[in-house]
């Protein structure tokens, strides 16, 4: 972070090919040679270290798009249809394919697009271009599922259980539902100021994965509903800042990286503390800069050096 907040940002501009390659490389190497764990395929070892390619993505797309849409709207194409919407959309589906089909992981699949919709929309895409896309999109998806139910297959009764386990956790309590109903005790029991630092019971075998996807739930036995409050607020002030940076930059490049950069720190923090709370169904999603994992931490430390860097040449 230190290091990226001293480097010009606008020198990435010059390898946005390369960096899609590269991202691009890295994930389909998952489909040929990835490492399984907790049954998902989304690793691979390089050089003696494991790393998540899909965090790598994350970061590396949004350098990506910033600068081709920075290049369309400086050819005042981003209002075309075929230009604005089409072109770049085209560069998304090798990174559905290689993430959803390949890793099924529709988590990040569903970060990477979100993100990149934001960045289309502030860099001036059409919002009636995606509204036609969209109701195209959802035809599609439509038939899809459909198919996908007549054949039951895993993939289907997998998602179905999780909204299934969603709307009622207490259905199954001992299978599908253990795990959000352990989070909503360790939220619960946390009261206002909560038990104190480290006097977490939940996360002692019976709340899985309480270091990651689950880190909120121990945050908020340990530090109650003010402990919990705090963070949202810092993740509130981080989103604001974020927004100012992007408003402030000297150029539409630096814009869109740094909403993307925001963009992509908020959703994965609304998705992870939703998922908690049983707000919305289970899905393999951290919480930024407070879950165990070295590719993550890493990927937004890099990601908020180069906000810092936009930050530091913004206009005062």
């Amino acid at each position: 972070m230190l290091v990226l907040s001293k480097v010009d940002y606008r020198a990435y501009r010059k390898f946005k090919w390369i960096i899609y390659v590269v991202v691009l490389v890295l994930l389909f190497l998952v489909g040929v040679k990835g490492l399984s764990a907790g049954g998902a395929t989304r690793w691979i070892n390089i050089a003696g270290f494991n790393f998540q390619p899909s965090e790598v993505a994350k970061l590396g797309f949004i350098l990506f798009f910033a600068s081709l849409l920075a290049d369309i709207k400086e050819k005042n194409k981003i209002r075309h249809f075929g230009w604005g919407l089409i072109f770049p959309l085209i560069f998304l589906v090798p990174v559905i394919i290689a993430i959803y089909i390949l890793q099924n992981h529709f988590s990040a699949t569903f970060v990477i697009c979100a993100v990149t919709v934001v960045q289309m929309l502030i860099a001036g895409t059409r919002l009636s271009h995606f509204i036609m896309l969209g109701v195209a999109g959802l035809a599609i998806i439509g038939a899809y599922l459909g198919i996908k139910n007549t054949s039951g297959t895993q993939k289907k009764s997998f998602r179905k259980s999780r909204i299934e386990t969603w709307r009622d956790p207490w259905s199954d309590v001992t299978g599908e539902g253990w795990q959000i109903i352990q989070s909503l005790y360790a939220i619960g029991s946390g009261g206002l100021f909560g038990a104190g630092l480290g006097k977490s019971k939940q996360k002692y075998l019976y709340l899985p994965e309480p270091q990651n996807d689950f880190i909120f739930a121990v945050l908020a036995e340990e530090f109650g509903y003010i402990g919990c409050l705090m963070v949202i607020i810092l993740f509130l002030v981080f989103i604001w800042r974020g927004i100012l940076i992007a408003m402030r930059a000297k150029d539409t490049f630096g814009s869109l990286i740094a909403i993307g950069i925001t963009t992509l720190i908020g959703i994965q923090a609304i998705i992870n503390i939703a998922v908690v709370t049983n707000t919305m169904p289970v899905t393999g999603m951290e919480l930024p800069f407070f879950s165990y994992g070295g590719t993550q931490i890493m990927i937004n430390l890099f990601a908020v050096g180069i906000l810092l860097n936009i930050s530091r040449s913004a206009k005062k």
